[in-house]
């Protein structure tokens, strides 16, 4: 009987020691993203070119590119903000990182000037939470 207790418990420590971490999920699935999405075109005129996940600071950080007649600097003037957020509150796919209170940040570069970022926005759970 003793037998049978011990080998219930180790197997209950090896169950839970092999559970991936959310944290852990979420960088595993940044890069798959990456790999096997990316380049991608999102339409008028954006793509997105990479997602990576900061541990530390909890958030997922999508590097994205502005091509063509959108790929000016007036974009710095453009709140689109409020736009990311509503997108990313309709986003299921990320639900789990969103009951988790992890950060989103979205980088714009240009296609046309190389390296200039033209608009940054990261959104916390303030911004995207119903509660």
């Amino acid at each position: 009987m003793k037998k049978i207790i011990l080998f219930a418990a180790a197997a209950a420590m090896l169950a839970v020691s092999c559970q991936e971490s959310l944290e852990d999920r979420a960088a595993r699935e940044a890069q798959e993203f990456t790999r096997k999405n990316c380049p991608m075109k999102l339409g008028n005129g954006i793509t997105t070119d990479s997602m990576v996940f900061d541990k530390a600071t909890l958030t997922l950080h999508y590097c994205m590119t502005i091509i063509g007649q959108a790929d000016t600097t007036a974009i710095r003037n453009t709140d689109i903000k409020k736009d990311m957020v509503e997108g990313l509150k309709g986003n299921t796919a990320v639900r789990p990182y969103k009951d988790a209170g992890y950060n989103f940040q979205y980088t714009f570069y240009s296609e046309k000037h190389k390296g200039l970022k033209l608009y940054e926005v990261k959104i916390t759970k303030k911004d995207y939470s119903t509660k």
